[in-house]
């Protein structure tokens, strides 16, 4: 069962968050603050966040301001419409503003070691890029970016064992999702490079990105453009609903858990017709 905003209904998930003492230690306050803060960060009403759960405006808005209990099962549910791994909700350490800087642990291995300036601008030039080409394409949201994201740095690395972006990736239920995105998106805004914008595509709210300025093309590699390319051409016509679902069956997400990282290696086991070695 897929809800309105293209992710599988709870019903249909075989991870349930399970309440530890992580979730012990934050208060209700604390707890429907970040989901505030969350909601706000992607573009998201109360209204809208309670018609794509199934609770009242009322229920949410006392979550909010901690003057109500948030279940496992609700928290799990909201989790699915924002696109944020329980866990790191959960956990005060992790849990961070994205305006913040990113760090060496948000790339794979020592990819940004000493060099975390630059790998960050040429990620920002491979979004521009895409959202450039894509710029026609009304089906291409904040989801279906989030993907082939991760197919073009997958299929690179399995081509020639190294890095694109660099990105690490994390397995959620509704497919795999670069880690800590939300921060570099929101310097791009915050710099004047992009335009986050809500709107209806097929009757279902999406999240847009409309790129304000070119990429910057020096920093893309003339094999890295190739993989870029490939993956828009056979990819981007994908509806929101059926680019994660084709994620799923791909090699590295079917051999990770729930809530983990996706090690970049897996894509060294792909077959037909996810495999670059054709």
């Amino acid at each position: 069962m897929v809800n309105k905003y293209g992710y599988c209904s709870p019903e249909a998930q075989v991870f349930v968050p399970i309440l530890n003492k992580s979730f012990m230690s934050l208060t209700e306050q604390q707890i429907g603050e970040r989901i505030a803060y969350l909601r706000k960060l992607r573009g998201f009403s109360q209204d809208d966040i309670a018609l794509a759960i199934g609770m009242p405006r009322s229920s949410l808005a006392k979550i909010e301001v901690g003057k109500r209990i948030l279940s496992a099962l609700e928290l799990q549910r909201i989790s699915l419409v924002l696109q944020f791994s329980v866990d790191e909700f959960l956990n005060e350490n992790s849990f961070q503003n994205p305006a913040e800087t990113t760090t060496n642990s948000d790339f794979s291995d020592s990819y940004a070691a000493g060099n975390r300036h630059n790998a960050v601008e040429k990620i920002k030039s491979v979004l521009l890029y895409i959202l450039e080409a894509c710029a026609r394409k009304p089906n291409v949201g904040e989801t279906v970016l989030y993907k082939l994201l991760y197919f073009l740095d997958f299929n690179y690395y399995e081509l020639y064992r190294d890095y694109l972006t660099g990105l690490k990736y994390r397995k959620l239920a509704y497919g795999p999702v670069p880690k800590n995105i939300d921060r570099i998106l929101w310097q791009m805004i915050t710099a004047g490079l992009l335009k986050r914008v809500k709107c209806r595509y097929q009757g279902f709210s999406q999240t847009r990105y409309i790129p304000l300025q070119g990429a910057d093309l020096t920093l893309i590699k003339t094999r890295e453009k190739e993989v870029i390319d490939n993956v828009i051409e056979e990819l981007s016509g994908m509806s929101a609903v059926a680019i994660s679902s084709y994620s799923h069956n791909d090699v590295p997400w079917k051999e990770s858990t729930i809530g983990e990282e996706i090690k970049y290696e897996l894509a060294c086991n792909r077959i037909a017709p996810y495999s670059m070695r054709r």
